[in-house]
């Protein structure tokens, strides 16, 4: 897909104007007084935040299990059983194999998201009935789950299958979205790779538009479900 930019900087420099400022200049990011973003849960010891986010949990529609790392593969193979099993489709993500997952993934025979199969990716997602992930943050106050997307950890994975199961170490939960962010800024400042997109969810998707009635699965996964790891 290919367009033009027509009257970009005539539209930049109008803003510019309105603003009292230069087109381009260098803005400083203003010293608030106040910072209540960082106050919430911010004493909060890791064990308090998995409660935090269990209770979150249950507002959202979503299923919580709590395993340790020699645990966890026993423990996806009982959700994936508990789901209806396969077909199931996995990210490329090699903490999988850190993980000790390999098996249970064979087992299932899970498909692994190629990026040299093209579309047949997006077509296997969306015929999948159980999509897993492994989170890369975790917001206990909303218990949304942070996936740094790319080529080898697709969006469709958790987006598409009826289940979506992401794994949750929970060395990555962090009290809110404020503290997200400051991994992201973290590793802009340090000139590190940073995902191109990155997805935040919050349960199975749903809607009250229709008649302020409340449907749950209506434009993505029906069902999530969210293993906490204790891996401190």
């Amino acid at each position: 897909m290919s367009g033009t930019i027509e009257n970009r900087e005539a539209f930049l420099e109008n803003i510019a104007k309105k603003l009292n400022r230069e087109s381009g200049a260098l803005v400083e990011t203003p010293d608030w007084t106040n910072q209540p973003q960082w106050a919430v849960y911010q004493n909060s010891s890791k064990d308090q935040l998995v409660e935090i986010m269990k209770k979150a949990s249950e507002l959202i529609h979503t299923t919580i299990f709590e395993t340790t790392a020699d645990q966890l593969a026993d423990t996806l193979d009982n959700a994936i059983t508990e789901y209806g099993g396969a077909p199931v489709i996995a990210t490329n993500d090699h903490r999988f194999s850190d993980f000790g997952l390999t098996d249970v993934l064979r087992k299932s025979d899970a498909y692994i998201w190629n990026v040299n199969n093209g579309h047949k990716n997006i077509d296997v997602a969306a015929q999948a009935n159980i999509g897993i992930s492994i989170a890369d943050v975790m917001l206990a106050e909303s218990a949304t789950a942070g996936l740094f997307n790319d080529k080898d950890k697709a969006r469709s994975v958790s987006l598409l299958p009826v289940t979506s199961i992401v794994i949750v170490p929970k060395s990555l939960i962090v009290p809110r979205l404020t503290q997200a962010m400051q991994m992201v800024e973290k590793k802009v400042e340090e000139g590190s790779e940073i995902s191109h997109y990155i997805n935040f969810i919050s349960g199975p998707s749903n809607s009250a538009d229709i008649e302020m009635r409340l449907v749950v699965g209506v434009h993505g996964p029906v069902k999530v479900a969210y293993i906490v790891v204790h891996d401190l």
